[in-house]
């Protein structure tokens, strides 16, 4: 499938603003791993691959899946392996899992791929009075269970931490384009009021530069497959 210009220029916005904001989060799951050389790793829903990048700059071996095809591209332009959908049984299996938001099908679908004791990290919002996003895009969305995602899973748990994680942007242009590609804000059918509508309760967080902060906490867990 070929991406739309629209849903390029939107992955493009996530690989060039949103993605690294990101970045705490994966530095710190990547340090409680203890992530190098030798270590295989597969990213659930990847995006354009920044957490990939950051494996591989440890020595890991990472791959990727990503279903949205204007983000998929994006990843292998770095090079990066990307596939569409979660890999079959591999000869030798993967030692860690991310995915950091995943529905529990995709989650199930990806498991079959990881080693038995290899690690599985989930992570999403934290306690909703230390992040300012989903206020911002209109009350939502809400932190899932991780807990009850590992249970359902069928994982067995091993810990888990919060990170800080603040969305810092140049402006209020550039603050409006990376949460539209986050995909958590929903776009009606006039794309530009539902611009104005963020910009505006994006104001309160604009700092006297002109520069927007939105500081959040993040959870992770991390379990381990039985």
């Amino acid at each position: 499938m070929t991406p739309t210009p629209t849903a390029t220029l939107v992955a493009r916005d996530w690989a060039e603003i949103q993605e690294r904001m990101l970045v705490p989060l994966y530095e710190a799951v990547y340090d409680r791993l203890e992530i190098g050389p030798g270590d295989r790793l597969l990213g659930l829903d990847c995006g354009a691959g920044l957490a990939l990048l950051l494996a591989g700059g440890r020595g890991a071996s990472a791959t990727g899946v990503e279903a949205d095809p204007a983000r998929r591209a994006l990843a292998r332009e770095r090079l990066l392996e990307v596939m569409a959908g979660p890999p079959a049984p591999a000869a030798r299996p993967y030692d860690v899992l991310l995915a950091f938001s995943p529905a529990p099908g995709a989650l199930a679908a990806a498991l079959p791929a990881v080693r038995r004791g290899g690690a599985v990290v989930l992570a999403d919002w934290g306690p909703a009075e230390r992040c300012t996003v989903p206020a911002v895009l209109g009350g939502g969305p809400v932190a899932r269970d991780l807990d009850a995602l590992v249970a359902g899973a069928g994982l067995v748990p091993d810990g888990s931490g919060r990170v800080f994680c603040p969305f810092g942007y140049a402006d209020v242009d550039s603050a409006v384009r990376g949460l539209l590609s986050t995909g958590l804000y929903a776009v009606a059918a006039d794309p530009a009021l539902a611009e104005k509508e963020l910009a505006e309760a994006l104001h309160p967080y604009e700092r006297a530069d002109g520069a927007v902060w939105l500081p959040n906490i993040l959870r992770y867990v991390v379990a381990r497959v039985a």
